[in-house]
């Protein structure tokens, strides 16, 4: 029996209301707004980007098998390289399309916001939901106004669960995403200075992370950390949008899945806990106290959906750290090897922390230093600068030997270590390649940190290609 597509042309015109001009001959089995990653078959959605419109590849997406394009003006080229849907904006037709997946699908949803942690959470529940039937979430960071449609868009019908991480940069972002999703449940990971240069406080960001209780589903649940200071302000929202099941989690002895023990070893950890009453002791194949903590609530969401908790917890020993956020790699050197920790994703002061302890949990069995490089910690506004000299005390506790700094605002922490910590600064993220790697030597441990857009990720690129990888994760 021929397997259904994800879409039909009727289905497609229906949702959007657009005008198709000629016929889609092949299967809609996928959705994409980007032609460098298209599959044929794909819907392409020619939304206007900061960079880039999409229509200006909406031609060269049908010739590589686009099934039909979405676009909002039509030329010549389009027309003569395959069938086109013509719609007033194609990112609202992609919203559409989202919340016309979200109709036709009877699975259980879930939704994670919060300042750290977001995309790592996603990635656990992810592995801990397939063990119960088929799981459909968020690819890479999609979490913002194209990516959270675009993730419903792709929503096959039969999947039993849905994950979705929703993101913001200032308030009001995420009322109209979880609206889309109408989630079963919404996690709230912490609150951190993360996007703090867009607010005033840590309190307009706790107001802003809680718009995630706005639109849920009817009876749906809130799984809060415990441990955030902004527990009570963020469980009074979800109650104030008829929120009545409410579920902690943390280290907090009030917790209601709580953490009695973890072990912490450089690439998994090995915890204990209580969740909702039931004694659970399971490996979790990501590492870090953060990271254990987040797979609590990780464990109140499976089942508060009704998912097995045993095979969930099983399964979890399988996550692994998404890319940027702390794989461990072995670098070959003649002198030795060097452990690589990736966190250049992004950054905040929370998040900066928990990499300096990830560091040094992974460091304590090798003889070399403890190195951290470090790029600019971005939208931090006025609260900037005192936030990158605090650093100093927590490079301090984990007993980093030397600090390579890039950016402006780096140079605040630069200023503030002692100089025998002070390996290397430079204004650009890519002005410190050379100097480390010639300083590097066997048995040293280097963690690499920093926000998107200091592109500290090109640091760690170019030592992989300078030196051999051996050996990835399980370290």
């Amino acid at each position: 029996m021929r397997a259904r597509p994800l879409w039909t042309s009727q289905e497609l015109v229906a949702a959007t209301g657009g005008e198709l001009r000629g016929e889609v001959t092949v299967p809609m089995n996928g959705v994409s707004i980007d032609s460098r990653g298209l599959v044929a078959g794909d819907i392409f959605v020619a939304i206007k980007g900061d960079a880039h419109d999409g229509h200006a590849f909406a031609a060269q997406a049908l010739r590589a098998g686009a099934a039909v394009a979405v676009v909002s003006h039509i030329d010549d080229e389009m027309l003569a390289s395959g069938p086109v849907l013509h719609v007033v904006d194609p990112l609202q037709s992609l919203e559409k399309m989202g919340r016309a997946a979200r109709q036709w699908n009877n699975g259980q949803f879930i939704a994670v916001t919060g300042s750290v942690g977001k995309t790592s959470t996603k990635e656990m529940l992810r592995v801990a939901l397939s063990a119960s039937g088929n799981t459909h979430a968020s690819a890479a960071s999609f979490n913002n106004h194209w990516g959270v449609p675009l993730t419903l868009a792709r929503l096959p019908r039969n999947a039993a669960f849905g994950v979705f991480e929703i993101g913001m940069n200032h308030a009001g972002e995420i009322t109209p995403l979880v609206a889309l999703v109408q989630p079963n449940v919404a996690i709230i990971t912490t609150i951190a200075a993360s996007h703090i240069g867009h607010f005033n406080s840590l309190d307009e960001i706790a107001e802003a992370k809680a718009e995630i209780f706005s639109g849920v589903a009817e009876g749906a649940a809130a799984v809060i950390n415990r441990d955030t200071p902004y527990f009570d302000v963020l469980a009074k929202r979800a109650r104030q949008n008829g929120i009545k099941k409410i579920i902690s989690f943390g280290k907090h002895v009030a917790s209601d899945v709580r953490l009695k023990q973890v072990a912490l070893h450089p690439t998994c950890s090995c915890i204990s806990a209580d969740v909702m009453g039931e004694a659970v002791t399971f490996k979790l194949g990501t590492p870090g106290q953060h990271m254990a903590v987040n797979s609590l609530g990780v464990l109140a969401a499976v089942k508060l959906v009704g998912a097995d908790l045993a095979r969930a917890s099983l399964a979890l020993s399988e996550a692994k750290p998404a890319q940027g956020r702390g794989g461990q790699e072995l670098l070959q050197l003649p002198s030795g090897d060097v452990l690589l920790l990736d966190e250049s994703y992004n950054a905040n002061p929370q998040s900066m922390a928990a990499a300096f302890e990830l560091l040094a949990v992974a460091a304590k069995s090798r003889k070399g230093r403890r190195i951290a490089v470090l790029g600019d910690m971005l939208e931090l506004g006025e609260f900037g600068i005192e936030m990158h000299r605090g650093l100093a005390s927590e490079l301090n506790k984990a007993k980093i030997n030397s600090l390579y700094a890039a950016g402006p605002m780096m140079k605040h922490l630069w200023n503030s270590v002692a100089a025998s910590q002070q390996a290397a600064y430079a204004n650009a993220s890519t002005a410190l390649i050379d100097q480390l790697a010639e300083n590097l030597r066997g048995g040293d441990s280097v963690v690499i940190k920093g926000s998107l857009g200091s592109k500290m990720g090109l640091i760690g690129d170019a030592l992989r290609q300078r030196f051999a990888v051996i050996q990835k994760e399980g370290i």
